[in-house]
């Protein structure tokens, strides 16, 4: 009776294709005699009818261009068009521009503003400098700012700071100063160290027989690597615009990763309770020409961990590779179950992950300018390396990005991987992860102020519906606190580092934010000046090219070096 009733389910499918596919013929026959009958009737030439249909081919293949294989949406380009437009209006143009000059002529007068007696070196001293010349200019140098990091202040930036530790890598770069790992022949310890420094971030990430990877100078390098070996799997399937499905908290540098390689940067919105990644709308956005799903571990932001596993289960079903960015807790969520700290699963051993980037250079205690970048296979890296067999030089072939790399960097890595040891990355995560959850708890406590979801790792951020965070934000800052400050929604964030688990720290923080917060809901309306009103003006303006040509000029003042009449002598050197 089975067999016959699965029989007979097969004919009447058969029959209904049968019915459709006569169905759609006779469409087209009626398509086609129609068309000839409308260009008999009007006697149409042969070669007219040939070019009006290359004409309407080509105008169809440039209307699915236009809609569909662009950078940005149609949404975002007529927003741009809009606000081009309006720029461009006699009255409104000058009016918006004199603003923005007026905001960079400030900022490029208050910032990186040089101390009394130094002035900026514009050219080649005409004699070389003597040692002690030179190292009584470093000394102007290493004075200026007066932000105390080494007292546990400063959010994130500095994640060791132990000085026995500096010495190590102090005495392990100057062995290693001249060593480029780009000649592997003339300096094979070099390319030792660089492998092992691999292979031990694959074990603690549990790779499998065949997994790899690289080092980079950071976390952005590790995750151009990856998006960029994912765009060139993707070229070879045919897809024309790779695109990069991410949380809206992804780390920035994926879109720098879209903007440097032609890729389409697609967000997914986050579930605004628990400030993970929608599942439900990633799945949504899932196109035949999605090369990659990324999640975070944890993201920098809120320091929320993504769903790992129904993302790479997503990434299995589809075949997708699925990323994890683990550039900010990569040496940190390897140890916590040892620690005694619970989390989901994150890593290779997740079935479905094929990449994972962690910066030995945050929570690996090295040097600033490492990073690894890790693969399931061979394959994937294959498909980041750089190779031009016809150069006249020789064959030319890179790993990463760089072809000349400090080799001194990887030694003082792998010298500080040596030095600390699991149990000491164990010791140190404890503490760290400990420090962390006391400030969330201690935040949770203070009326006014909420954070945000459920924070696994090192990262705290908190907001709040009463008041400008901002403001609470001027407010530490002005007692000797360097936080983040985040947009979309207003809030700030302290990321806990090996400074802040010294005793007293985080009482001190805890203290500090509770009076500050008491003092902003004591004046709730009050307007927000200085930094966070800039911050918050930033968030508000919706073209979003404006704050970009701020943020430009920002960053030419970080390479300014016009002399003031005011400034003393070169090289901070006070005679």
């Amino acid at each position: 009776v089975t067999r016959a009733m699965e029989f007979s389910g097969y004919g009447m499918l058969s029959h209904y294709v049968r019915i459709a596919m006569m169905t759609i013929s006779d469409i087209v026959e009626e398509v086609e005699f129609a068309f000839n009958e409308y260009v008999t009737e009007r006697k149409y030439q042969p070669h007219t009818v040939f070019l009006s249909t290359i004409g309407f081919t080509l105008f169809i293949v440039w209307l699915y261009r236009f809609v569909f294989l662009q950078e940005f949406g149609l949404w975002e380009r007529f927003k741009l068009s809009v606000f081009q437009m309006v720029r461009s209006l006699p009255i409104v143009g000058p009016q918006i521009q004199k603003q923005l000059d007026k905001a960079l002529d400030d900022m490029s007068g208050s910032l990186f503003k040089l101390p009394p007696g130094m002035k900026y070196v514009n050219s080649l001293p005409k004699s070389g400098m003597t040692e002690d010349e030179v190292l009584r200019a470093i000394k102007g140098y290493q004075k200026m700012g007066h932000v105390n990091w080494e007292s546990g202040k400063v959010s994130g930036t500095v994640y060791s700071g132990e000085p026995e530790l500096t010495r190590l890598c102090t005495k392990v770069y100057g062995e290693f100063a001249w060593t480029n790992p780009l000649h592997a022949d003339v300096f094979p310890g070099i390319r030792k160290m660089e492998a092992e420094v691999v292979a031990m971030s694959l074990k603690m990430f549990n790779g499998g027989k065949d997994a790899c990877g690289t080092m980079t100078s950071g976390g952005t390098e590790s995750i151009l690597m990856a998006c960029l070996a994912y765009r060139n799997m993707a070229k070879e399937r045919g897809i024309t615009l790779p695109e990069i499905l991410a949380p809206v908290s992804v780390h920035a540098a994926f879109d720098k990763a879209a903007s440097y390689f032609g890729m389409k940067m697609v967000h997914v919105r986050m579930d605004p309770n628990t400030w993970m990644v929608d599942l439900k709308r990633m799945k949504r956005y899932i196109t035949s020409s999605t090369c990659m799903l990324v999640g975070s571990a944890p993201q920098f932001a809120h320091g929320v961990m993504d769903p790992i596993a129904e993302i790479a289960k997503l990434g299995k079903r589809y075949g997708i590779p699925v990323h994890v960015d683990a550039c900010l807790g990569g040496f940190l969520i390897p140890f916590m179950k040892k620690a005694g700290f619970e989390l989901p699963p994150f890593d290779f051993s997740v079935d479905g992950v094929t990449s994972i980037s962690a910066d030995t250079h945050k929570y690996g205690f090295a040097p600033k300018g490492s990073s690894v970048i890790l693969y399931s296979s061979r394959k994937i890296r294959h498909h980041q390396y750089f190779v031009q067999p016809n150069w006249p030089g020789g064959v030319y072939a890179t790993a990463t990005t760089a072809g000349s790399r400090a080799g001194a960097i990887i030694a003082a890595c792998w010298a500080t991987m040596m030095n600390i040891g699991e149990d000491g990355y164990v010791a140190s995560t404890k503490k760290i992860i400990t420090t962390a959850r006391y400030i969330e708890a201690g935040l949770r406590k203070i009326d006014g102020i909420f954070v945000f979801g459920n924070p696994e790792v090192s990262v705290i951020a908190f907001g709040s519906k009463v008041f400008d965070v901002y403001k609470l934000s001027n407010a530490l800052t002005a007692k000797g606190w360097n936080l983040n400050s985040l947009q979309f929604p207003p809030s700030i964030h302290l990321c806990c580092t090996l400074r802040h688990t010294r005793p007293g720290v985080s009482d001190r923080f805890l203290t500090d934010v509770k009076n500050a917060v008491a003092d902003a809901m004591s004046r709730p309306g009050e307007k927000t000046g200085g930094k966070g009103a800039i911050y918050g003006m930033a968030q508000s303006i919706p073209d979003r090219r404006m704050v970009s040509e701020i943020a430009w000029g920002y960053l030419d003042c970080i390479y300014d070096t016009k002399r003031q009449e005011s400034d003393g002598p070169i090289n901070g050197m006070h005679h």
